[in-house]
């Protein structure tokens, strides 16, 4: 068995790359650097495995921190920080797994690529001692709980232990509907600081192996390293990230109009963008549910989700997160495919339900990101 370690080199690749990658979402990458610092203070080690090297009939599950971004920015984290050293929800959530399964879990596994997500999934591994697997449920950040390659690939994302800020422990057992797990867990953590931990997903090996979206973590430091590089020789960064991911420019310009709306533990925001320098002239709309959803240029559509749809700093090519929109912010749109796994996963009854558009209020069929600007 081949592991490998993040260590205090990789944390600010890691963070750049997990900004961009969280597509507006995902947690703050403050978040994350405040948790992975005080992991390498206290001596924690940072373990990941690559999905082909697990047993297959281990135990992996998934998990993270459940909450509308808007919200987290209003919580101290400092504190919360030091409250996890004594009472750290997600490992709550784990042993709650555990109890429910009557099986000790061998390896973890992110749900998502975010700021926040990644690194606090890498920091109960390092708490508990359980490798990681380099990889997660969509290689991006996704807005609900059942918007993962593993519900579309027939694997069932309960029981469903929930922690919320104050506490109190909710299980979802049995979900006839694949929604309904989601939005019990947004109904608690509403009416408890808008925060939760929950733990899902648990799946054997070789269910693993099958569904995941595999390398995402070494990808995300890869993106990073990649900006950082670009930054320090003078380069175009978003530039040389577009080449990197094979991404298509969608849209340069300024945010003209932006709404915005918390409801139930999401973040809705809608911004339209005024074209400069190649897109001077036009115009472009995008909707955001945590992480953005859609897009259209002028009123053409651009991108559906699950495909990555990447908001960018044209300077510094750096990620920028939903809740930093404001009027008069310029921005660089890349868009690039997401993983052929998550794809298959759209054609299952319980994907397809999962990813509907609407979701975030539209009525859109999913097509790829090619197929639209095969043109």
């Amino acid at each position: 068995m081949v592991m490998k370690k993040i260590n205090m080199e990789d944390r600010e690749a890691l963070l750049e790359g997990l900004a961009i990658l969280g597509t507006g979402g995902g947690g703050s990458p403050a978040w994350g650097r405040e948790i992975m610092l005080n992991d390498f203070r206290k001596g924690r080690e940072y373990n990941i495995i690559d999905p082909d090297e697990i047993e297959d009939n281990s135990l992996v599950v998934s998990g993270g921190i459940m909450g509308s971004v808007k919200t987290l920015e209003r919580i101290n984290f400092v504190k919360l920080l030091e409250n996890w050293e004594e009472n750290f929800g997600l490992e709550i959530a784990l042993e709650e797994m555990e109890k429910e399964l009557g099986k000790k879990i061998n390896y973890l596994v992110p749900f998502e690529m975010g700021g926040l997500n990644t690194p606090i999934i890498l920091s109960l591994g390092a708490r508990k001692g359980i490798p990681v697997i380099n990889g997660d449920a969509l290689g991006r950040a996704a807005p609900e709980t059942q918007m993962t390659s593993f519900i579309g690939h027939g694997i069932s994302l309960t029981p469903m232990p929930l922690i919320d800020y104050e506490g109190n422990i909710v299980i979802v057992r049995k979900a006839i509907n694949p929604v309904f797990p989601d939005q019990v867990g947004r109904f608690v953590i509403s009416r408890s600081e808008g925060l939760g931990s929950n733990a899902h997903y648990p799946m054997n090996g070789r269910q693993l192996k099958e569904s995941v979206i595999p390398g995402t973590i070494s990808k995300a430091i890869e993106i990073g390293k990649t900006i950082i590089d670009a930054r320090n020789n003078s380069d175009d960064p978003v530039q040389v990230f577009r080449e990197l991911v094979s991404g298509i420019h969608i849209f340069h310009g300024e945010v003209k109009e932006i709404t915005e709306e918390e409801v139930e533990g999401f973040y809705f925001t809608r911004i339209r963008l005024s074209g400069l320098e190649e897109d001077n002239g036009s115009f472009c709309e995008v909707i955001i549910k945590n992480e953005t959803m859609a897009c259209w240029k002028n009123g053409e559509l651009q991108i559906v989700f699950p495909d990555l749809l990447c908001m960018l700093e044209p300077k510094t090519g750096r990620g920028i997160m939903s809740i930093e929109l404001q009027e008069r912010l310029i921005l660089k749109l890349v868009a690039t495919p997401c993983h052929k796994r998550l794809r298959d996963a759209l054609k299952h009854r319980d994907g397809l339900a999962a990813f509907s558009s609407k979701r975030y209020g539209q009525d859109i069929k999913y097509t790829p990101l090619e197929e639209l600007h095969s043109k």
